[in-house]
């Protein structure tokens, strides 16, 4: 059996939980996980972890980059702050003008590029008091989500022709999108919500190269040896892979996030040991 990444076209209306659903079923392998959700009406690169091996370093990866291609309609707002909420049209008050696409721009590099600040949709995922936030919403309970720091690496227009907007979005992990899209209509004060949105990329990972995932096969799957390329990486001897997998400290000085190897396999993330010594303590054994 291999180990490694998958990288799956999620149609919109499933949820990323149906996805591995289905990937599990398409391969006939249970473990299986993901680098990241996207929300059911959401489309794009889902990256599964396949094989009990992968998903011992997906933790590597949660933190990626990822791209965009988001639909915005101005001129009203969501409670959900997308297609799905109950939506309320705004009234423009007289000689009002829509935004040119000079005046967006502007804005856009201004208030939506850099280290920002948004508070998570209701309807979101974000745990309150160890209950999901849209589960108290959809029972009527108070709400109170706090505000978060996110990074947004890019935020350009792609297409516009009022009231429909289309931004290209590079982020940092943890970005909501369709907050983005209802605070940018807040600051143009005529609203906004998001209408659809399509992930581009996680990381130098594409959707072009992505696969639907009825039709996945183990040939797609991206070896666990070639995604671990990237991180720091040392040689182990045959006494050092013995004591490794057998989980004792080796001398060896390493880095954070070190992967240890063998006959040309990975066999452990490695860590600096914890008493400051000069050795290496295997967080992950593969």
């Amino acid at each position: 059996m291999r180990h490694g990444f998958l990288l799956v076209h999620k149609p919109a209306g499933p949820t990323s939980h149906d996805i591995v659903a289905e990937v599990r079923r398409a391969l006939s392998e249970r473990d299986i996980g993901h680098l990241g959700t996207l929300d059911p009406a959401a489309e794009g690169l889902l990256v599964l972890a396949v094989g009990a091996k992968a998903l011992k370093v997906v933790e590597l990866f949660t933190h990626l980059p990822k791209e965009y291609e988001a639909t915005v309609r101005l001129g009203a707002m969501s409670t959900t702050y997308d297609r799905e909420g109950v939506i309320e049209e705004w009234s423009p008050v007289p000689g009002w003008q829509p935004p040119s696409e000079v005046d967006l721009r502007g804005v856009l590099e201004a208030r939506f590029v850099g280290r920002i600040k948004q508070v998570p949709p209701l309807a979101s995922a974000v745990k309150v008091g160890g209950e999901r936030a849209y589960r108290k919403m959809r029972q009527g309970k108070t709400v109170d989500l706090p505000e978060r720091s996110v990074e947004v690496t890019r935020c350009a227009i792609a297409r516009y022709a009022y009231p429909e907007l289309v931004l290209s979005v590079r982020c940092g992990s943890g970005t909501y999108i369709r907050s983005l899209a209802h605070d940018l209509g807040q600051v143009l004060r005529c609203g906004g919500y998001l209408t659809a949105l399509t992930r581009t990329a996680v990381g130098e990972w594409k959707l072009a190269q992505a696969v639907a995932p009825r039709v996945a096969k183990w040939t797609d799957v991206l070896p666990l040896k070639e995604v671990l390329t990237a991180f720091p990486r040392t040689e182990l001897t045959d006494a050092q892979e013995e004591d490794v997998r057998h989980g004792r400290d080796i001398p060896l000085d390493v880095s954070p996030d070190t992967i240890g190897w063998h006959g040309g396999l990975p066999v452990a993330l490695l860590i600096p040991a914890k008493d400051g010594s000069r050795r290496a303590h295997a967080r992950k054994v593969f």
